[in-house]
């Protein structure tokens, strides 16, 4: 649900010396700095009549503004009897083990259905803690663990502990192309500059880095060990994509499946039709927020990624022959 949003004002003098967006955070205190950035971003917001889509922009003192653009609504979230694959839980912390498709949080085209309102109705107390409790995110089509804090001692411990690079999370991922060692990716991860829903490796993103080591090699796959010391949006689909071994199933930054000769149909079936991004959260660690105590989970690769290595291996041997 959307409002439309339509504004005027003119720049005032306290606004000088400052950039488009901190006058405008300025000058509309209803709204939020983010939001102000995406109308910026989005060309919602004009300056004297022209589109000005950089929030860095200087602005003076007199200058017309113009806004016309949609507000969302965010209804506040409910809790719904979801199915959750419980881990481990105490009177601090959850660990869950997220299935495939599964939306973390609510948001645009999924106001309902999430992990976050499942965890509203296994526990409503979490509703007085930011994010619900959630300390960190899967996306929808990744699966495996995370955790979560039930109070506010419990939240703030983990999200400084992931912070300081203290909460260690493990990966194993398919990807396309034939690895010949593990590496490091340090690359810098922000919004791409034209295709607002993805990320991308830009000069002006946030320091992000990606740790791999490979698992088996294929014919023309490599199946990986990734750790994480940053915890980017997409990081891992971004960082293999950036060194051009994109996820199996991943359309929107693996690209399309090459064709490999002298395949199966099922495995050429399997490649094409893979339904998500091959990447499971298999290991995770922290140390309990009230007890001290070190604390370590491991998940099982799910069975899609299971039959996704068991048919390349095949095919791998059936190509030695």
């Amino acid at each position: 649900m959307t409002n439309q949003v339509r504004e005027s004002a003119i720049i005032p003098d306290e606004a000088l010396g400052l950039r488009f967006d901190q006058a405008l955070a300025i000058m509309f205190p209803e709204y939020s700095r983010s939001q102000l950035k995406k109308w910026i971003q989005s060309g919602s917001i004009q300056l004297e009549g022209e589109v000005v889509t950089k929030p860095r922009e200087k602005v003076i003192p007199g200058m017309s503004v113009a806004i016309e653009a949609e507000l969302e609504i965010v209804e506040e979230p409910v809790a719904q009897p979801i199915d959750l694959n419980i881990v481990y839980e105490d009177d601090d912390v959850i660990v869950i083990d997220k299935p495939a498709g599964l939306v973390v949080h609510p948001g645009a085209g999924n106001t309902d259905g999430t992990l976050l309102n499942a965890l509203l109705h296994h526990c409503a107390e979490l509703e007085a803690l930011p994010r619900s409790g959630i300390v960190h995110r899967l996306d929808k089509e990744t699966s495996g663990l995370m955790v979560v804090a039930k109070n506010a001692n419990a939240y703030t411990s983990l999200t400084e502990d992931l912070k300081a690079r203290e909460v260690v999370r493990e990966y194993e991922a398919v990807v396309m192309g034939v690895m010949t060692a593990g590496g490091t990716v340090s690359a810098p991860i922000g919004r791409h500059p034209t295709k607002r829903t993805h990320m991308a490796v830009v000069p002006t993103g946030k320091e992000a880095t990606t740790h791999y080591r490979v698992i088996e090699r294929f014919r023309a796959h490599t199946h990986l060990r990734l750790r994480l010391e940053s915890g980017r949006t997409h990081q891992i689909r971004v960082h293999m994509a950036h060194i051009k071994h994109g996820l199996v199933g991943d359309p929107q930054y693996g690209g399309r499946p090459r064709p490999l000769a002298k395949s199966s149909d099922e495995l050429a079936a399997l490649l094409r039709r893979f339904p998500r991004q091959a990447l499971h959260a298999v290991h995770l660690s922290f140390v309990h927020p009230e007890t001290y105590e070190s604390m370590s989970f491991s998940s099982p690769l799910p069975d899609d990624v299971i039959t996704l290595i068991k048919t390349l291996r095949e095919d791998r041997e059936e190509n030695l022959a």
